[in-house]
């Protein structure tokens, strides 16, 4: 492995820890709250991954982490550190000096994360415009960093642009200006949904390798639940911007606690046992984040509620070592 090409050393420290969080939208309505006391840490070298239904809040807890909210955000309460340094009080300067560098994305579509004006060995050359080195030298280690992804003919293909690629590549190509710069936090936010399933599994197979060549901590954002258990060491599972369970792999698979997190895993494909022609799915809808009652916020969806259940926000409660879940009712859904 070249010098400049080391793997991040282990840490104690979580390389990411986010305490409290809270996302508001200014609209037209009034305030939307996007999110609400979000508290998460990835511990070094360890694969997180966030979970649930479109409209819960993952895009903006990584715009949050990138510090690349809308104008309309209002950051209420909070803190984002990583690598101990708090994001959102950094300077312009010193979050162009950590994006890229010290956390990285992986987006779900390469089509439109790539710059199709320009050849790859250019976007690969200029990310690196923070280090001393020379043209040759940039464009050697964009090379390397496309034969360690699975590019054949790598130095060849640096001349080559996006539209000259499949779809599997370019995910690839992705992987590789992402983890170039050797970030000690890498997001890949649903890097396998423009992929047939095949290509998702080899793509998949690809970042755990990566994963523990480069010794990173990864926050895995994705909808494919198979993917997040066969990848991720810890999940956290997010409704209508909260955090309603989390745990290990094991404890959110085999222990899912709260009544969100069942249907959530019932609805999973791979866990129909028998053949159907309607897939099944979660009835009713988000409740309404400009108007948010004191109620739980699945009371209008649970299955499992019962007549002496509070009905109220819970806190997250801690079922066991390091599985939490904000609901009244334990794992049998009986009232605590």
């Amino acid at each position: 492995m070249n010098h400049d090409m080391q793997p991040q050393t282990r840490s104690k420290k979580p390389v990411l820890s986010i305490k409290e969080l809270s996302v508001d939208f200014k609209t037209e309505r009034g305030l939307l709250q996007a999110l609400r006391r979000i508290s998460i840490d990835i511990p070094s070298q360890q694969i997180v991954g966030l979970v649930g239904e479109s409209g819960c809040g993952k895009s903006t807890v990584i715009n949050s982490i990138l510090k690349l909210l809308p104008n309309n955000a209002l950051i209420k309460n909070g803190r984002i550190e990583l690598q101990g340094e708090d994001v959102l009080t950094m300077s312009q300067a010193q979050l162009r000096a950590t994006r890229g560098k010290r956390v990285s994305v992986i987006f779900q579509d390469p089509m439109t994360s790539l710059n199709p004006a320009l050849s790859i060995g250019r976007q690969m050359t200029n990310i690196q415009y923070r280090d001393q080195l020379s043209k040759s030298e940039k464009r050697q280690r964009a090379a390397d960093m496309l034969t360690r992804v699975g590019i054949p003919d790598a130095e060849k293909r640096l001349r080559s642009y996006p539209h000259q690629f499949s779809g599997g590549m370019l995910q690839r190509i992705a992987i590789a200006m992402a983890l170039l710069m050797q970030p000690a936090l890498l997001i890949a936010d649903e890097p396998t949904t423009a992929l047939d399933a095949t290509l998702q599994i080899q793509i998949i197979e690809l970042l755990k390798t990566l994963q523990k060549e480069f010794r990173c901590s990864v926050l895995f954002v994705s909808h494919h639940l198979g993917l997040v258990a066969d990848f991720c060491d810890q999940v956290v599972v997010m409704y209508a911007g909260e955090i309603v369970e989390s745990g290990s792999v094991r404890d959110i698979f085999h222990r899912g606690s709260h009544p969100y997190t069942k249907r959530l895993l019932e609805c999973d494909p791979a866990r129909i046992k028998t053949k159907t022609r309607v897939l099944p799915t979660i009835p009713g809808s988000i409740p309404d984040l400009v108007n948010l009652s004191d109620s739980c916020i699945f009371n209008d969806r649970c299955l499992i509620k019962q007549n002496n259940c509070p009905q109220t926000v819970a806190p997250l409660m801690e079922l066991t070592t390091g599985h939490f879940v904000r609901c009244y009712l334990n794992q049998e859904g009986e009232s605590e």
